[in-house]
Order: C-alpha cells, then structure tokens, then sequence
C-alpha cells in the first residue's frame, strides 16, 4: 500500500484534566506552563488525585497529533512508535487505526506506555507531566522502512533525537527516506529540544528536511535571531520553512518569498496541539499542491478548531473537511 504521509513519533498517551484553579499545581510543586519529566509512579500518583475531576484520554504525541488529523481529513497515512503491552498501549493502537485505517506501532513487554498529563488552567495555559516509557525504547523501524519508502512524504519531529534507542531508530528513518528520495518534513517540537540536541537538528535540518516547521521560541533558539530573521537563516537550508507565531499567525518563507498568513479567531479552552494542528493543515495544502499562503490559512483554520476545544486533535472528520473546503473556497 502507498501512503501520502507516513509519521515517526514518540507514541504518548495525552491524558487532559480541566482545573478550576491552580491549586493541585501548588500541592504537587508543579511549575506552571512548564512540561515536568517524571517517572512511571509520580505520574500515577498525579493522575489518581485528578481522577475525580474528569480525565479524558487520547492519542498524543506530537507526530502523531498531525499525522491523526490529516488523516482525518482524506490523506492516506500511516503512524510508526511505540507503546506499552498493557490497557493505555492498546488503547492507543485502537485509536490510531480509527484516524488512520491502520498503525504501524510496536508493542513493549518490558516498560509502560508512554503518557503526558495534560493539567489545563481556567486561562488554558497548560502543565504537563511527562513520562516517556516505552516510546523512546524503540530500537529500529524494521518494516515500517518500506512504507516510508512507499510515501509521498515522511513526517517526524524533534522529540525523537533527545536520546534513547528510538534516536538511532529516526536516523534511519530519515536514512531511508532520503534514500528513495521521499521529501522530509520535520517540526522542531519545542524550545528544550533545540537546547538540548541543537547539533543534531541543524543536522537533519540541513541534510534531510525539504519543510521545517518551528515556533517563534524554537526559531529564536535555533538561530540566535528574531523569528521575522530567523526564517531566512532557516531558509539557508531548507526550502520551506514555517515560523508559527501563535496568535500572530505565521512566516512562510517558500522559493524565495516570504508569506505572513493570519489566523482565524476563537476562545482558547485548551492550546494542546495547536501547532501539531497547524502542521496537518499545511501539510495537506502541501500534498494537493496548493500555493502556501492557501496552505498555511488551512493549517491557522485547523489549529483554531483545535484550541477552541479540550484535546489535541479535532475529531470531528465533516468539520475538519468542512475546513478544506473553506480554505478552497
């Protein structure tokens, strides 16, 4: 089976709880607005004393965020990462194969499900606790090399090179994509990551990436300049490469030219994936070859159904569609 996108990500499970206040932040020493690594047991001991609260579960993960909603919306794809042989593992492979048709996950005997506590303040500012498990243990993409080759594009982020066996596993990911000359889109997923493995994503930047997409903070981050300069420094290297500015829109720069695209307007419950949103909506205009100014207004439309919910990927398939429509009209 051919794919328009296939995706490589670390599998998580997005568990989001509604607070009424920042109490529970206070009780748990949590800072707020900042994600929080933490082990198997700590994030247990967090999302038992929310339960009462309502927890909704999903599908997460960067990658996979973008890859459920172009699915979602006709593309053909395919999503690669790993779980945990237990309840939330197959929870998410169920959900997976729902957005997609199918999955390409492998399942870990060994460690838990890898999983992301989503706390959401009254003023949608978001608190994460983080445990990676079994996501980052993912030792090599074995079969799922075939169906990279079989795409029209290959999708990952930058969580992947922060360590563990899942790193070697995404360089040859992107090994055989280049190989059968399958162009490359990567987002660069969030400020630490840049901190962190900088080297290492100018590197895929540079010798892998036909589309970058980074935020104004990770612009910054990765060049030393300010966003509006930072997408030429990033266009050295890239051929597309989009700034997102949050509530400013966003800087396309393509074939020379830089594009600023605005946003469509909504109240803000829960930012969660709003620029994993953003990434589906351009990467969809990408596939049917439109310009990308029309593009990018796609990506701001699917970001803002997103961030006008709780949760990270719009499930509802006739507004999604309805959202390709408008962005023809």
């Amino acid at each position: 089976m051919s794919y328009d996108v296939a995706g490589l990500g670390n599998a998580l499970v997005d568990a989001l709880v509604r607070v009424p206040d920042d109490g529970v932040l206070e009780r748990f020493g949590l800072s707020k607005g900042l994600m929080h690594p933490v082990d198997h047991g700590r994030w247990h001991e967090v999302y038992d004393a929310l339960q009462t609260l309502g927890i909704e579960v999903h599908t997460g993960g960067s990658c996979a965020n973008t890859i459920a909603a172009l699915a979602m919306m006709g593309a053909r794809c395919v999503y690669a990462g790993q779980v945990g042989e237990d309840q939330f593992g197959h929870l998410y492979a169920e959900r997976m194969a729902e957005a997609c048709g199918q999955h390409a996950l492998r399942f870990d005997r060994e460690h838990n499900t890898g999983k992301c506590l989503s706390i959401i303040s009254p003023d949608a500012e978001r608190t994460l606790l983080t445990d990676l498990g079994a996501a980052v243990m993912m030792p090599e993409i074995g079969d799922f090399a075939e169906a990279i080759r079989r795409a029209r594009l290959f999708h990952a982020t930058g969580y992947l090179f922060l360590g563990g066996p899942v790193a070697e596993a995404s360089w040859q990911a992107l090994d055989a994509a280049r190989a059968a000359g399958v162009p490359v889109s990567v987002d660069v997923a969030d400020p630490f990551v840049v901190g962190a493995v900088k080297e290492d994503m100018w590197r895929v930047l540079r010798d892998y990436a036909q589309i970058a997409f980074l935020n104004a903070e990770e612009a910054s981050a990765l060049t030393d300049l300010p966003p509006a300069e930072a997408v030429h420094r990033v266009s050295e290297v890239v051929p597309t490469v989009v700034v997102k500015l949050g509530g400013r829109g966003s800087l396309i720069k393509h074939e020379g030219t830089v594009t600023e695209v605005g946003v469509h307007r909504v109240e803000a419950l829960d930012t969660t994936g709003a620029g994993d949103a953003y990434a589906a909506g351009f990467l969809y205009g990408w596939l049917e070859r439109w310009p990308v100014a029309r593009a990018g207004d796609l990506g701001a439309r699917i970001a803002s159904m997103t961030v006008g919910q709780v949760g990270a990927v719009v499930r509802d398939v006739r507004a999604l569609r309805g959202a390709v429509a408008d962005a023809q009209a």
